[in-house]
């Protein structure tokens, strides 16, 4: 990957609204090589999607959120790939992530109720043959997420220009 995807990418992290003309004048380039970058980029599936980091807990929307570190059986020939797609398929798993550790996989899943990820655990996750043992903690609160500190207001960083 060239220099000019690598800082175009971690701008959009930092903004994934950030227009390109802008991207293009902080990073000394042109607004159509910039463009360019992010299409062959999202082709390419480097770039999968955009979202915004949201502070759920400033809006009514209620849910249970939990992460679960899975132990599994590695399938032959397949390795953990198999089982940590399998994994991912389920509507209530948002993400899976291979670990290092007493753990081989790390689970984070929401639903609806306490009730809805307890059954997801118990007869989803815990009967598939690969999975010899599990471990749920429940995130209770959100202090930061992708870089976002929630609870602090965002403070203008511009310059006070004074007559």
């Amino acid at each position: 990957m060239n220099d000019l995807k690598q800082h175009v990418l971690e701008l959009l992290c930092q903004d994934c609204r950030m227009p390109v003309d802008q991207i293009a004048v902080m990073l000394g380039a042109n607004p159509t090589d910039v463009s360019a970058a992010i299409k062959q980029m999202e082709d390419d599936r480097v770039i999968v999607q955009y979202r915004p980091v949201v502070d759920w807990n400033q809006t009514e929307r209620t849910f249970v959120e939990a992460m679960i570190s899975v132990k599994v059986t590695p399938q032959r020939d397949q390795g953990f790939d198999a089982v940590a797609k399998r994994i991912g398929g389920f509507e209530e798993v948002r993400s899976v992530f291979l670990m290092s550790g007493a753990y081989d996989l790390l689970v984070l899943l929401e639903a609806p109720t306490l009730k809805e990820l307890a059954y997801f655990v118990s007869e989803k996750l815990s009967t598939l043959d690969t999975v010899t043992g599990t471990s749920t903690s429940f995130v209770l609160k959100r202090y930061k997420e992708d870089g976002v500190m929630f609870g602090e207001k965002k403070e203008d960083q511009r310059l006070v220009i004074s007559p």
